[in-house]
């Protein structure tokens, strides 16, 4: 007979909480402790199985937890061998491989982990990599179809305080690291996985007593706002979700799960990660590119067949794209759920899935400053609620005036949701970061709408910075992004303001339709009349959109979206007064708000310009093109 699920009420998550004391019930202070109880209880088992390419029926490479804790200690002992104390970092910029997880892991043994994206910009890289304070690089070996490795060294170039850069080759793509890569600079240069194999792999040259609150790692975040802070999560804060994670899946067993979320993101390196290992699962590694393998994806229907998995997670975009690929013949019948997070699910896209491939679609909630959980999904969760609180942690809806609670919302309420608890983090490292985001003490201020219902299920209403204020009015993008996605021709659909000299903001809404279905504009704003519920609401206007431009981590990048309503308002008006001037280039800075550059042909009307944009809530520079040669 199957277990029953641990936390499948709030009752549950109640007399969890009552029954022992958390010390008592999670006695492991690191992800270390946790690693090492797995390989003393699954040995030999698989712990990862990597795909390079995602073809059908390749030859794949296995890790067992053994080899896993073996792997993760020589890279410690490596690292201690380097000169790395325990508050040093050591930024690691990799795609998926199977030496992702023991680096992450053994970096934070020895010293602090700080993966970070690939996809960055060197100048972005480098800003990382001081904030965390690195001194050393594990990166990609040159050569093949990334520049991981040229952009790591463009951005080490500005770090001088990293003294090694540990690369790691990729069989029959990877070139020879050079020796001296910076001339004038005194820079180690070794081959990863040589120098991990010189180490001892059976004991740490020196152990460690892991205090909980001790920094283990720092993850970049990977929100919408387009500016990465630093955020440091604790030894205790990782043991804690992996330990939970052993009891709040152990109804459901030994799981084998395709992970092809990013392993710099904290979901891919904690829940796919320690909290998987915890609960002795096997982790597929999906190619070193993840979900974004257009191959792998075409062939996932078919990796679930092969290797008989049970579940995995993702993003909505990624769950639109499945559904669209047919199974065939496959037996997926092993495939019982998948949870999709980084942004809200539509309930009725998840009621035809889960009816067309016969699975539970749960939608849970977390951030990198929670260790990736806030609140867990029981699988007869309530449509369009992210499920209930962790054990010994705590949720509030309220009413702030600037960092101050001005009250706590009642039930069914929407408000700003805060969160406190053994998960949530030791703050950001930039002190700037952290003006606002503890409130009330120890409340973390996650900056997303919603509201809680009775029985302790939440439900987000979108992003407070996200809202759109129209003449001082307050507006909720989720109310037309609701009325939208409804829509049986609308695959996806994103509100955001449009800049309005009088209004200040005006709704509009980005909208990706579904293939082969007849719409238009007209017909979904006529729809948007009948179906939003606020009337300032109702868009201005629909934009049709092939797809929707997405962060590293598959959430929706709504300042990019931004951006576009912005240049192409702009360019209206300078066609409407015949002005021979164009956009040359929209960004919007965290700091300073949507800033636009107009190139003008004729000088005299570059103050006519100015003055016609002036009204608008953007800066705009107006500034005289220049010819070839003038």
């Amino acid at each position: 007979m199957a277990e029953q699920p641990a936390f499948a009420d709030m009752t549950d998550v109640r007399a969890f909480e009552e029954a022992m004391p958390l010390e008592e019930r999670f006695p492991a202070t690191s992800a270390l402790d946790i690693i090492r109880d797995s390989a003393s209880r699954f040995s030999d088992d698989p712990a990862l199985t990597f795909l390079p390419t995602g073809a059908r029926d390749e030859p794949v490479h296995t890790i067992s937890y053994r080899a896993l804790l073996a792997h993760l200690i020589a890279t410690a002992n490596l690292l201690q061998d380097l000169g790395l104390g325990h508050d040093d970092a050591v930024s690691i910029i990799l795609p998926i491989l199977p030496q992702s997880h023991p680096v992450i892991l053994g970096s934070q043994v020895q010293a602090i982990a700080n993966p970070i994206n690939p996809l960055l910009e060197p100048a972005q890289l480098a800003d990382i990599m001081r904030g965390a304070g690195a001194r050393a690089v594990v990166c990609l070996a040159p050569g093949g179809p990334t520049d991981i490795w040229e952009k790591t060294l463009r951005a080490v170039e500005q770090v001088p305080e990293i003294h090694t850069v540990l690369a790691i080759r990729l069989p029959g793509v990877s070139d020879d690291p050079p020796a001296s890569p910076l001339p004038g600079r005194a820079l180690k240069v070794l081959d990863f996985d040589a120098a991990v194999a010189e180490q001892p792999s059976d004991r740490l040259r020196v152990e460690r007593d892991f205090s909980g609150d001790e920094i283990a790692a720092c993850f970049h975040t990977g929100g919408t706002t387009g500016h990465p802070k630093i955020a440091r999560l604790t030894h205790g804060n990782m043991a804690f979700i992996g330990q939970l994670m052993r009891v709040g899946t152990a109804h459901l067993g030994r799981q084998t799960v395709i992970c092809g979320l990013p392993l710099f993101h904290i979901f891919g390196v904690i829940i796919q990660g320690v909290g998987a290992f915890a609960a002795g699962n096997h982790i597929v590694l999906l190619t070193p590119s993840g979900f974004r393998n257009p191959d792998a994806l075409r062939n996932l229907w078919h990796h679930v067949e092969r290797f008989r998995v049970n579940s995995f997670a993702t993003v909505p975009t990624v769950l639109n794209a499945l559904s669209q690929i047919p199974v065939g013949n496959l037996d997926i019948s092993s495939l019982t759920r998948i949870n999709s997070g980084a942004a809200p699910l539509s309930p009725a896209f998840e009621d035809t899935f889960e009816r067309r491939f016969h699975l539970t679609v749960t939608n849970g909630y977390g951030m990198t400053e929670t260790t990736s959980l806030i609140t867990l999904p029981p699988d007869d969760q309530p449509p369009g609620s992210v499920g209930i609180r962790l054990p010994h942690s705590r949720i509030r809806v309220v009413e702030l005036d600037g960092d101050e609670v001005r009250r706590e919302c009642q039930t069914g309420e929407p408000g700003v949701v805060l969160v406190r608890g053994p998960q949530v983090f030791a703050g950001y490292v930039d002190p700037e970061d952290n003006r606002y985001a503890f409130v009330d003490g120890d409340w973390f201020n996650t900056g997303d709408l919603g509201y809680l219902d009775e029985a302790g299920y939440l439900y987000l209403t979108g992003r407070s910075r996200d809202l759109i204020i129209r003449g001082g009015h307050n507006i909720d993008p989720a109310l037309i992004e609701e009325a939208l996605n409804a829509h049986p021709a609308v695959v996806s659909a994103i509100a955001v303001g449009q800049p309005d000299a009088y209004a200040g903001e005006l709704p509009v809404a980005f909208v990706v339709p579904v293939a082969n279905r007849e719409t238009s504009e007209e017909a979904l704003l006529a729809w948007c009349q009948e179906r939003v519920p606020e009337r300032a609401a109702i868009p201005k206007r629909i934009l049709l959109v092939p797809e929707m431009p997405v962060t590293a981590v598959g959430k929706v990048f709504r300042p990019a979206l931004r951006e576009r309503i912005t240049g192409l308002v702009i360019d209206e008006i300078l066609q409407s007064g015949e002005f021979r001037a164009t956009v040359e280039d929209v960004r919007y800075d965290k700091a300073r708000g949507m800033q636009v550059s107009v190139h003008c042909e004729d000088a005299s009307q570059i103050e006519p310009i100015r003055d016609q944009l002036a009204p608008l809530p953007v800066h705009v520079a107006v500034r005289l093109s220049r010819t070839p040669g003038s």
